[in-house]
């Protein structure tokens, strides 16, 4: 079976169909930049522009870089506009598309349901954290498997500011900040996740676990078993498209 998926984030929306039974892309994915600023109908625009590309006409799934409760409503907007604080996201991309039946879910949240189902954190019990490194830090807790929705852990305090902005990739390009430097921010930040959440496995995202090789070797004393993710960047637009199908009728 096939669902169209579409991760919304800070500098970039992505999306392709997914083939579930897979836990992968079915075609090449189409990737347009996110408008800034990034309001609701800017972001909107993209994505029809990304689904369009498609010809797509069926259910899509859909990641939003924030809180969303209830598959609608976005409560938090950390790396988009603040205008997006409390918008029925579901009847917005609905309508823009059309009448699609649309699934909205946090983009690390579908990230690691996608990694938990398809990629390094299968088969794995206990405590297991995602974080995907970006324009932010987005973060996912599964306990024996079973996600703790909306956890923002980008957003825990780190030597006086939010831990996105000293420790996301993000933060390693405008700090200039070579891989090795970046990592020494990345192992303080993860040893504070671990203080607090004791994880089994931490599972690094986003674009950066495409380079896993060239900063995981530095991090050092952290307990947890750290590995990169194995749908690396597409594993949002898999799990948004996981979403979307268990909201089938």
């Amino acid at each position: 079976m096939q669902i169209f998926g579409v991760d919304i984030g800070g500098s970039g929306i992505k999306g392709a169909p997914v083939d579930l039974d897979r836990g992968d892309l079915a075609q090449e994915r189409c990737k347009v930049l996110t408008p800034h600023p990034a309001t609701p109908d800017g972001v909107a625009d993209g994505v029809k522009q990304v689904i369009d590309h498609f010809g797509w006409t069926g259910p899509v799934g859909l990641t939003f870089p924030g809180v969303v409760t209830g598959g609608a409503m976005v409560r938090t907007a950390a790396n988009v506009d603040k205008s997006w604080i409390d918008t029925d996201a579901r009847a917005l991309f609905g309508g823009r598309l059309g009448g699609l039946p649309v699934t909205v879910v946090n983009d690390a949240d579908a990230a690691g349901v996608a990694e938990m189902q398809f990629g390094a954190g299968r088969g794995r019990a206990g405590t297991v954290v995602l974080l995907t490194f970006g324009t932010g830090i987005g973060s996912a807790v599964f306990v024996d498997g079973v996600l703790v929705p909306n956890t923002e852990l980008g957003h825990l305090e780190l030597g006086g500011h939010d831990a996105e902005k000293k420790a996301s990739s993000k933060a390693k390009e405008d700090h200039g900040l070579s891989w090795e430097q970046w990592a020494g921010r990345v192992q303080k930040y993860l040893a504070h996740v671990e203080m607090l959440f004791s994880p089994e496995l931490f599972i690094i995202g986003g674009g950066v676990s495409r380079k896993a090789d060239k900063f995981l070797p530095h991090i050092k004393g952290v307990k947890a078993e750290i590995v990169p993710a194995q749908l690396q960047n597409n594993a949002g637009i898999v799990g948004a498209a996981m979403r979307a199908a268990q909201q089938r009728p």
